[in-house]
């Protein structure tokens, strides 16, 4: 398969998930616009119209968009804003090899930004691959060790790749972060099934 072919692929996946989150979106949108009025509720004057379309529905302008994203990404290697933005792209469509290289060259040009290391571990959850899901989710901690979302992470790493020593702390910390974590219940589920086996 030629580049511009595999590439007019992925534009292709993109777009189907981009209209189709766009109908999702405005589906919701009109559901919403639905209730308000059957609750015989009245909006403030000057707020917005609920159910506004998107300016950018038009599917030639998203793969326009997409297209444009994903060659800056690659024609400006120093661009952190086009690396994430291309990152997040392929992520959206389950392409975490793709996502993940994004991330990395973002991660080199800016390798303080909380975001992209916590994604980095969050992409590598969903990749399956637990022991660097972990590695990036720890470096996040190191950072800011009161994110809940982080130890959640942290805690589905370990218990993935069955350590129990690793889960169990992991676990201690979300608890500590959040006490009424609703994750909680089957991490600790998990590590009586781990700690059984």
């Amino acid at each position: 398969m030629s580049r511009e072919n595999l590439l007019f692929g992925i534009i292709g996946i993109l777009l189907g998930f981009i209209v189709g989150f766009m109908f999702a979106s405005s589906m919701s949108q009109k559901t919403q616009q639905a209730q308000v009025a059957s609750a015989g509720q009245s909006l403030p004057a000057d707020h917005p119209p609920v159910g506004a379309q998107n300016p950018t529905g038009n599917p030639e302008e998203v793969r326009a968009q997409v297209t444009e994203s994903l060659e800056k990404a690659r024609n400006e290697p120093k661009n952190f804003e086009a690396q994430v933005k291309a990152a997040e792209l392929y992520y959206q469509i389950g392409r975490y090899d793709q996502a993940i290289e994004f991330l990395l060259k973002a991660n080199q040009l800016n390798p303080t930004d909380y975001r992209t290391v916590v994604v980095l571990g969050m992409v590598n959850l969903d990749a399956g691959r637990f022991d660097t899901a972990e590695k990036w989710y720890r470096a996040a901690m190191k950072i800011k060790d009161d994110d809940i979302m982080v130890a959640a992470g942290l805690a589905e790493a370990t218990l993935q790749k069955g350590d129990a020593k690793g889960a169990e702390e992991a676990i201690a910390k979300v608890e500590k972060i959040d006490p009424n974590n609703q994750d909680l219940p089957r991490f600790r589920e998990k590590l009586t099934s781990l700690k059984s086996k």
